[in-house]
Formats: C-alpha cells, structure tokens, sequence
C-alpha cells in the first residue's frame, strides 16, 4: 500500500467561501460580456476600481488572470508566443504571458468556472502605472486589438515624504478620467455610489489587514502562501459589500484560530519568515509544504500588504485616492522601503528574510542594489535570495531553491 503522506498544513473553511466570491465574480463579467447590457472596463490591480464603480462598469483585472496563468503553470507555455511577436524575454511575464494565452486563445478560467470560455471583452481600458510601466503598454496592445479607449494615471516613482504637489497631481489625473469614462459608459458619474464604493474600499481593506494582522500571534494562523491565495476580494473585490462580507467571514475564523493557540502548521512553528517580493506563483503548494516540513512559516509579506489602503475616505475621494496609490510600497524609496520592512520584521516577530529575485520584475524586487546587505547590517536579521519569477519557471531552479532553503533554515537553527 502507498504510504500516506504526513499533512503539514492546516486549511481554512473560509477559503471555501473567498472561492465562491470569485466564482460569482467571474461569472458576473461572463454574464455582461455575453448580454452586453452592463459595460466592462479592463483595471490595473491598483488602478481606480471606485471610479469605475460610480459609473456602474463592470470591472476586469488582467493580473489576476496572468497569477491564474502561473499557478496554473500555463504561463511558461504561453510566453514564447509574446516573444516570438517582438516582447523581450526580459519584460513582465504577466504581460508576456497573458497576451501570448489570448493569441493562443487559451484561459484557465475555462477549467476554473464552468461555462465560462474566454476573457471578457473590454469597452475601456483603464491602467495606474504605480506597478510599473509594462501595464501601459500591456493595455495599450489590448486597445489597438479591440479598438477600444485606453487611459491612465502616470504615477510618481522613488517617493520619500508624500506632498500635497504629489496628492494634487495624481487627484487630478484621477479627474481627468472622468470624461472619456462617461462618454463609453453613456451616463454621468454618480458621487454618491462613486463615495459608497470608496467606503466599502476602505472597509476592505482595513478587514484585510486585520486578517494579515493575526499571523503577529504566535503560533500565526496563516502563512504568507494562504495570503496570496485569499486576496483575491481585496483586489477584484474592492468597492463592493461583498469582499467586505467575506473578509468578516476569514477575519472570524483567523481570531477564533489566535484564540484556541491554533497556528497554520501542524508541527510546531520553529521560525518566521519575511517574504519580500511576488510569489512564485507556479510553485506556491510546493514553496508553502517546503516551509512546512522544515518547521518555519512565512508569515509576512510586502506582496499580500499591497492592498492595504488605509488613506481611502469617502468624504474626499479623488484625493484620498489619489494618496492611497501613491502610499503604495512599490512607489517609494529606499529610506522608506527598509524603515517599512524592519517595522514588519518587529511587527510579526521574523528571524529571518526571504527576497525573491524576480527575474521579469524589477519592480517588485527589492534585492538589486544592496537593500539586504544594508538591512541585515542594522539588524543581524539573516537573510536570502532566491532566484525565480512570478511566472515564468524557466528562471527557477526548484533543486537549487530547495537546497538554499534547507541550508538556510539550518543557518536559523544554528543562531537560536
């Protein structure tokens, strides 16, 4: 008889009920692609979902399908086609593999969600470039393709002390996008929903990090591998009472679990782990059970805190917004990103940090020029780099990832 083999993680009941919100979600956008009696506009995953809310678009986000493509493990297939069409091997593997499955004409959301064949058409694309520059050009092949508007928001980079120079300018970007909005939806922004959505946003968010929040305890009751998958409302989710409700429903679950002393892994929990950067997302099972084995949870993350948004304020929405997308951590400097870091590794209690090297995302990667070599010189925290990608496994190693891992769990060992 094959042996079973030893369960080192606890699941949630709740991620039941966040699978069934995105469910409902995608069908929903299925629905107004099919009938054609509700709007779409295509949004970067920090890009101004409130705004489109107001004015009653339903709302697609391209990254969310390209993270779909990667844990999939479709992305690495699917690359090439970009490629071959003139894209550098070397840019954002989102991008690369998101248009390469729409050439092919291929979807994971046609085994995820029954009935569904293809990503829905856009009427408007609509990007924030606080991610990077890739999103433009992304959204613009889909414009040309589609033969439909493509606006954004040009975001400020290397950010130290946020001014009121960079909330105006950014404000009035956000304005600006008003118009066109209203032309392809047919009807005139509505303040009032457009507040209700900032309001719900916010309460998302704040639930959001609440249930980040409870990894602080100790055992933590969920790992940063849990994190990337139930995030999914607090992206696609934000400006609806839906994500709201579901995220009260994982909030519940995660402080009965701190309660009871309960933690995410079933052996004990020897050490905690930072994550900076994207997760491997064609190895997140693979990546959470190593951890497991070797009795060490990632409990934080920069990624999963990226939709925290705690500026968001109904009573001033364009500028709250515009405050919130800019207080993002991929926005700002160093002097920032290391202060915002060493209060996390304090916060959640970590002995040890983990960078992802992401071969297609500068962006998101915070290892390139002496950031770890600086952190770990102010607090003896050590640390590692990985090599790898969001989702092209072409530039990862699993044997040398496993290897590195090991020998740094045993570096851990030996410093307790």
């Amino acid at each position: 008889m094959p042996v079973e083999k030893k369960k080192v993680l606890k699941r949630l009941d709740s991620a039941k009920d966040l699978s069934r919100f995105m469910a409902e979600y995608y069908h929903a956008l299925d629905e107004a692609d099919r009938s054609g009696e509700q709007k779409i506009a295509w949004c970067t995953s920090v890009g101004p979902a409130e705004l489109l809310r107001g004015m009653g678009y339903q709302i697609y986000f391209p990254e969310t399908h390209s993270a779909m493509l990667g844990t999939t493990r479709m992305a690495t297939d699917l690359i090439p086609t970009t490629t071959a069409m003139g894209y550098s091997p070397e840019i954002c593997s989102y991008l690369t593999a998101d248009i390469g499955a729409f050439v092919k004409g291929v979807t994971p959301l046609a085994t995820a969600f029954k009935g569904i064949s293809q990503v829905p058409k856009p009427d408007i694309l609509v990007y924030n470039t606080n991610q990077c520059r890739d999103v433009q050009d992304w959204f613009r092949w889909y414009g040309v393709h589609f033969n439909v508007p493509v606006i954004g928001i040009q975001s400020h980079r290397s950010v130290g002390d946020i001014t009121d120079a960079h909330i105006a300018s950014i404000a009035t970007q956000i304005q600006d996008l008003v118009e066109p909005l209203e032309t392809v939806a047919g009807r005139k922004l509505d303040m009032d929903v457009f507040k209700h959505a900032v309001a719900l946003s916010r309460q998302c968010s704040d639930l959001w990090e609440k249930c980040l929040a409870t990894a602080s305890a100790l055992p933590a009751p969920l790992t940063f591998f849990d994190g990337t998958t139930l995030m999914g409302p607090a992206v696609v989710g934000r400006g609806t009472q839906k994500a709201v409700d579901v995220y009260r429903l994982l909030l519940e679950e995660l402080e009965s679990r701190v309660a009871a002393g309960e933690g995410a892994l079933v052996d004990e929990e020897k050490h905690r782990i930072y994550w900076d950067g994207m997760p491997v997302w064609g190895r997140l099972g693979m990546h959470s059970t190593m951890f497991a084995e070797l009795g060490a949870n990632v409990v934080a993350s920069t990624y999963c805190s990226s939709w925290i948004f705690s500026a968001l304020d109904a009573s001033d929405p364009f500028r709250s917004m515009a405050r919130a997308y800019t207080e993002l951590f991929i926005t700002r400097d160093d002097a920032y990103k290391e202060n915002y870091i060493q209060n996390k590794l304090e916060c959640f209690g970590c002995d040890g940090i983990i960078y992802h090297n992401a071969r297609t995302c500068p962006n998101n990667t915070n290892c390139l020029y002496g950031l770890p070599q600086r952190m770990s010189k102010k607090n003896g925290i050590p640390f590692l780099i990985i090599d790898g990608d969001l989702n092209d496994l072409r530039c990862l190693s699993d044997e040398q990832t496993r290897t590195n891992i090991e020998a740094f769990i045993e570096q851990l060992e030996e410093t307790k």
